[in-house]
């Protein structure tokens, strides 16, 4: 096996990946750093509760995204330009139907969902700016990493990742023109997040303008047998990210409940520099998730094996420096959002970003390996150990820290629920390797 090209190919595409995704984490961290900057921790606590929703977004983004990316890869060497385009049509419908149900709730439930969120009288006007906006625009955010996807699966991932970082590129002047300039609040921060994707769009849509796709939208029929299929290829994505915004909500009403709005200020700069630095991770497994599914339908086994080992060193490599650099940092880092110089915040923030942040080789394990069941077409193993690590270890944890009233113990829930879920993850690859061996062995035995 020659591994320079697998080792080249492998490079390009996560270097690629994790700068998009950190693109996109960008989205919100802009924001949390504009508002911090004009409205204190007050908009940064209204933030935070508002999160959630756009976890949910990205989740449903992600899994048609992921899901039809997946598919398209799998097929895109082994078969007719029609397939492809079924694959594209099919997760685009699914796009509308999903975009459908956040508009209707944008514009009739938004005030329920703010108070179902944690929002009190003080911060309840300033979520609920936020969240409204957001869901209204819900339709770029999903066809955003929908293009994103399929384009990385189409050997497009410069493009892509220049499409994301020109978003966020809009994103950083249009907050700074409508919060400071236009004076407009926490709905100036939304609509600068709400432009971003069609910004990134624009540039996408060179890939399909050029003619260089190899999909593209037919009038056809919805084919459910093939949503059904792009949707259990992507739930890993979906769990991972809707889990992510299950855990912000828990947080929120825990940390609220044991140290205040202040508590939740100090979490909204935690959780906001955790989305850039798990953006890493998701960028990681994404960059080799089109490979994956490439090797694994021309069944090169020593391709899989050479990708996986590379990518789980360089996931440790990438944790031990973002950990070093958060923990020798963290004043400063905190420092950035604490612009009203509230004591309280900043040694909250501080305790918990040391703590919290210990998850980060754990994770990058178990997204690896999320994505490497998801290419090899198990996808029962990969939505399970999305589910472990997002919601059966972690709420259970930090309800317990609750009731210890032990704010060290909810900053902790995250890495000990990471660290059992990469135990089982492991756990099932192994199981999965004596599986594969015991096959072939019943094979060569028939063969006898």
């Amino acid at each position: 096996m020659n591994i320079k090209p697998i080792r080249n190919d492998l490079i390009r595409y996560i270097l690629a990946n994790v700068i998009s995704s950190i693109g996109v984490s960008i989205y919100i961290l802009i924001d949390t750093f504009f508002i911090s900057k004009g409205m204190g921790a007050e908009g940064l606590a209204a933030l935070n509760l508002a999160l959630p929703v756009f976890n949910f977004l990205n989740g449903f983004g992600l899994m048609l995204g992921m899901g039809g990316g997946s598919k398209f890869s799998m097929l895109y060497c082994r078969t007719e330009r029609i397939e492809t385009d079924r694959i594209f049509t099919n997760t685009f419908i699914s796009m509308l139907a999903v975009s459908a149900v956040f508009e209707i709730t944008g514009i009739f439930f938004s005030e329920q969902i703010t108070h179902l969120l944690g929002a009190d009288a003080v911060i309840f006007r300033l979520s609920h700016d936020y969240l409204k906006t957001i869901l209204l625009f819900s339709p770029a955010f999903l066809m955003n990493n929908i293009m994103a996807c399929f384009m990385r699966n189409d050997c497009a991932p410069r493009l892509a990742m220049l499409g994301m970082l020109s978003g966020s590129l809009a994103n950083i002047i249009l907050d700074y023109v409508f919060i400071f300039k236009l004076g407009m609040g926490m709905k100036g921060a939304a609509l600068a997040t709400c432009i971003s994707p069609f910004v990134s769009m624009s540039i996408m849509s060179i890939h399909i303008i050029t003619g260089w796709n190899a999909f593209s939208l037919r009038l056809m029929r919805p084919s459910w047998s093939i949503i059904k299929e792009i949707v259990s290829l992507g739930l890993h994505s979906f769990f991972t990210e809707i889990s992510g915004g299950l855990v912000l909500m828990i947080f929120n009403f825990v940390i609220y409940r044991l140290m205040g709005n202040t508590g939740i200020a100090a979490y909204g700069v935690i959780a906001n520099i955790g989305i850039v630095f798990t953006a890493i991770f998701v960028g990681l497994s994404s960059g080799i998730q089109p490979l994956l599914c490439r090797y694994h339908g021309r069944k090169d086994s020593a391709a899989i094996k050479y990708t996986l080992r590379l990518s789980i060193k360089i996931a440790i490599a990438l944790a031990a420096l973002s950990y070093v650099l958060i923990y020798t940092q963290t004043s400063n880092i905190v420092n950035l959002f604490n612009s009203s110089g509230d004591s309280k915040m900043q040694e909250i923030a501080e305790n918990g970003l040391r703590i919290y942040f210990l998850f980060m080789p754990f994770m990058g394990i178990n997204t690896i390996m999320s994505v490497f069941f998801m290419s090899d077409e198990m996808p029962h193993s990969a939505q399970f150990i999305s589910l472990l690590r997002g919601t059966f270890l972690v709420i259970p944890a930090a309800f317990i820290a609750y009731f210890l009233q032990s704010i060290g113990l909810v900053w902790l829930a995250v890495p000990i629920s990471e660290l059992l879920t990469m135990i089982l993850a492991v756990g099932l690859f192994h199981l999965r390797k004596r599986k594969k061996r015991a096959e072939q062995l019943w094979l060569a035995y028939n063969k006898i």
